[in-house]
């Protein structure tokens, strides 16, 4: 048995997609024959859940409120459900309780019981509705392919076969609304992609170089305005993440452009230096124009993104892989092209000296009179260049992690657990960074050359050349040691005032 065939299971069993064990919907068996019985008995207690009205939620309370106290409490829904035949994964009816209890009395009422269903039913009918690709009104295999696929996991058609027959009552290999609902309604999973996003690779991480992919979002999140809201909370955490890291950042920066083999540069040096030329507030020099640039190269980021996939996709708007890739280094390009000016100012500002500029407007004004409009493009296109190798070594790392974990642990859990999926992205920013960092070393000598005294101007191609010639090939990588130094206490602050955000702007936790 493949991994990929145990980790469908072992999903179906934990995280919310029940079934009768032992049977894969196989016409012409006794199991397919005990799962039709069941299938009618929920629909005996189910038929009319959809409907608004009232009387059929308050019929259905009745049967769940045993001691008809008017509250279903966590013992009451349990045994309720085993009652319809509903194999839900531990914790599913807590879960429940928990999500519409609403005045904390550890049960719910009648008007708590229906307000869940009508809020959870909702939520089944955006998902239905974004699984059904053609719009047909069912959901066949290909389709749930496809949705693994929109998530870059690759699953073969005998896989998606398994995975819609554990919700397909009727046998006939598609899913219409009614099966969908009636498999569904008493769990709280809403849908195969929130089974498996766990693995989504968000660009929550903040490390300072945002040259990663774009956060995706899904229909619903699209739909119900919930996008905005995690772009803001990654925000936040981003500006916090770079305010807490900003003393590592300059170093890295002051290390890049100063530091030679014939005037090294120590950690604890460099930062006796800044501190003697101007105070423990000069260790965070630049941070302000480096936080103010995320929200507008978020939004970029984002609006682009969304337009270069509805372009690049072939497949009747699904997007594949390469074409998710393609996608994310032209928004990350677009978005570099529309704030590269503020990342010049950011440079500068870090390296100033004390009374060179009194801000970031005065920054601008004297770049403007004295080097003209070019000078903020300066070190432009190895800057581009380095989303590429960036974008696409950090979403391979990423991906050859995550296929790893999955084929040695998925047999035991489909949650990969927070302290993974951080390593996993912290791992695979590192090594898109090392790749990069050639390139954005000498982006940034040419965008401080000209604040630098006796500082020659030098093309690309010819700082490569000196550099090399000079100091030998590692001496394109100065300042890596403060930049590898922020990584890890970069990606926790990130984490976990993202996590403080999503809680604050009332974003339910998946």
């Amino acid at each position: 048995m493949s991994a990929l065939t145990q980790l469908i299971q072992r999903i179906q069993e934990t995280q919310g997609i029940p079934g009768t064990q032992g049977t894969q919907g196989i016409p012409g068996t006794q199991g397919t024959q005990v799962s039709q019985v069941v299938q009618a008995g929920r629909r005996l207690l189910l038929s009319d859940c959809a409907c608004a009205a009232g009387s059929t939620y308050e019929d259905l309370f009745e049967k769940l409120d045993a001691n008809k106290d008017g509250l279903v409490d966590v013992s009451e829904l349990r045994a309720g459900l085993a009652a319809m035949g509903v194999t839900s994964r531990k914790g599913a009816a807590q879960k429940i309780i928990s999500s519409g209890d609403k005045d904390k009395d550890e049960g719910l009422d009648f008007e708590e019981f229906s307000k869940y269903l009508k809020e959870h039913e909702k939520k089944l009918r955006l998902t239905f509705k974004s699984l059904d690709k053609n719009n047909d009104g069912r959901i066949d295999y290909m389709e749930v392919k496809q949705s693994f696929a929109d998530l870059g996991i690759d699953i073969n058609q005998e896989d998606a076969k398994k995975i819609l027959q554990s919700i397909d009552a009727d046998g006939t290999m598609t899913v219409d609304w009614t099966e969908w609902r009636e498999h569904f309604l008493f769990n709280p999973a809403t849908n195969l992609q929130e089974i498996i996003r766990y693995w989504k690779h968000s660009s929550v991480l903040d490390l300072g170089d945002s040259l990663s992919i774009p956060d995706e979002f899904t229909e619903e999140e699209k739909t119900t305005g919930v996008w905005w809201k995690q772009l803001s909370a990654g925000a936040m955490a981003g500006a916090v993440s770079r305010t807490g890291t900003a003393p590592l950042d300059r170093m890295k920066v002051f290390m890049q452009v100063h530091a030679s083999k014939s005037n090294k540069i120590s950690l604890v040096g460099g930062f006796k230096q800044m501190l003697k030329e101007g105070g423990a507030a000069s260790l965070w020099r630049g941070n302000g124009i480096n936080v103010l640039k995320i929200a507008p190269e978020t939004a970029i980021k984002f609006t682009a993104y969304e337009q270069y996939k509805k372009l690049l996709s072939s497949d009747g708007g699904k997007v594949q892989t390469h074409e998710r890739f393609i996608a994310g280094s032209l928004a990350g390009a677009t978005a570099q092209t529309a704030i590269y000016p503020m990342e010049v100012m950011k440079t500068r500002l870090t390296l100033r000296k004390t009374g060179q500029y009194s801000g970031m407007f005065d920054c601008a004004k004297k770049i403007l009179q004295k080097e003209g409009v070019k000078a903020f493009y300066k070190g432009y296109i190895p800057n581009i260049l380095g989303i590429i190798p960036y974008a696409g070594i950090d979403l391979a790392v990423y991906e050859s992690l995550k296929n790893a974990w999955l084929a040695r642990y998925a047999r035991d859990t489909a949650n990969p657990g927070i302290l993974v999926l951080l390593g996993c992205g912290t791992i695979s920013s590192t090594c898109g960074q090392l790749a990069s960092y050639p390139l954005a070393l000498i982006r940034t000598r040419m965008q401080a050359a000209a604040s630098m005294e006796g500082a020659e101007q030098m093309s690309m191609s010819r700082m490569v050349k000196k550099i090399v010639e000079k100091e030998g090939f590692f001496g394109l990588y100065r300042g890596i040691l403060p930049n590898f130094m922020k990584v890890i206490p970069a990606v926790s602050i990130s984490y976990v005032v993202y996590e403080y955000m999503r809680s604050g702007l009332g974003i339910q936790k998946k």
